[in-house]
């Protein structure tokens, strides 16, 4: 029986990367027989466009029956005088928390061959791989109240509010814990509570929960701290684990030591293992389609379609071998450009990743 997945380009450079990253998965589909059937939706400041709706029910249903959504990216200042109820980016919070995506992945795994394009020294960096588990669907960016108001002064007041519940830390807890023991046993909980009481919780509840896991080696961190670590010493980190808006910051940071955002993929699951996937990076519309965009963190998005919903760890092993044997051959999108590469178009770095595949495919 055929696996819908739902493909939402998004705005801005997101129809381009997507174009590249769906190139790989009609290729992968056929290669390993996977029976894939690929429906279009729309998303962000697109489906305002064409229905005043960030997140419109068409969306939502194909989203529902899908087992995997490939998403571009959202947002941009076309849509920066629209109501802030109907943004872009409401959209997709919108998405994740109607699926109950709450377990987003953000990998920051250097290549050797981008070592030069970091912004720390290639000695700090390389052999990087850190793992960044984010909760997604709670935290400030969800908490009510929420709002701006005005004071009987007559000044006004923006407020929002951080709460977790007991079993939204315990779930992705779970989720950090095992990923940690399937690598190298170290998981680290960043928090602030020497200042939050919702942290306090938070720490409380890892610890608890370490028990369960012996085989795993638990570490806590403030967070400002851990924003420092990651610049100063990264590979200390094995798996991070820490709540919505935190892990929305550090794992930007930790792109970087990628040399480029365009360089980090995401997952998002469900606690069944269905989830959308997505580049970290946002929709760039200084470069839109002027063919500048980096298509390989979509790309790499999609080889982690392939290993955490859709069970082909050979699909997921082949693209991002792929995606290393591209940047052996000096293709860099103008984001990762280094001495002695040659800047290419978001479609001939494309190009270059579906050669790679077809190459590898006759070895």
């Amino acid at each position: 029986m055929s696996k819908q997945i739902l493909i939402l380009p998004g705005d801005y450079i997101g129809p381009e990367i997507v174009t590249e990253a769906r190139r790989v998965l009609d290729w992968v589909n056929k290669r390993y027989i996977l029976d894939l059937k690929f429906v279009d939706g729309l998303l962000g400041g697109a489906a305002i466009d064409a229905c005043g709706n960030p997140c419109p029910e068409e969306t939502l249903n194909a989203a529902r029956q899908s087992e995997a959504i490939l998403l571009g990216a959202v947002g941009g200042p076309s849509w920066d005088d629209v109501d802030r109820h109907i943004r872009p980016e409401r959209g997709l919070l919108q998405l994740r928390s109607e699926l109950e995506l709450f377990g987003n992945l953000r990998p920051a795994l250097l290549y050797p061959q981008l070592a030069e394009a970091s912004s720390l020294k290639a000695e700090i960096v390389s052999g990087l791989d850190i793992l960044i588990v984010r909760e997604l669907t709670g935290g400030i960016y969800f908490g009510e109240p929420r709002g701006i108001r005005t004071l009987e002064n007559g000044e006004r007041e923006g407020f929002n509010t951080y709460v977790y519940k007991e079993s939204e830390i315990e779930r992705i807890g779970h989720l950090a814990f095992e990923l940690a023991r399937k690598r190298g046993g170290r998981l680290c909980s960043v928090d602030k509570s020497n200042v939050l009481e919702v942290t306090v919780l938070w720490r409380e509840i890892m610890t608890d929960m370490s028990a369960q896991y012996p085989d795993v080696e638990l570490s806590h961190m403030y967070v400002d701290n851990a924003a420092m670590q990651l610049v100063m010493a990264p590979k200390q980190f094995d798996v991070l684990v820490t709540g919505n808006m935190f892990g929305d910051i550090l794992s930007d940071a930790a792109a970087m030591l990628t040399g480029s955002i365009g360089m980090l993929p995401s997952a998002s699951l469900d606690q069944n293992g269905r989830g959308m996937y997505e580049p970290c990076h946002g929709s760039a519309p200084d470069i839109a389609g002027e063919g500048k965009a980096n298509p390989l963190a979509t790309i790499l998005s999609v080889a982690m379609m392939m290993r955490y919903t859709l069970a082909c760890p050979q699909a997921a092993d082949a693209i991002e071998a792929a995606v290393s044997r591209t940047l052996d051959q000096g293709l860099r999108t103008p984001d990762i450009v280094t001495a002695g590469s040659n800047s290419v178009s978001t479609s001939q770095m494309g190009d270059g990743v579906v050669a790679a595949l077809e190459a590898l495919a006759d070895q």
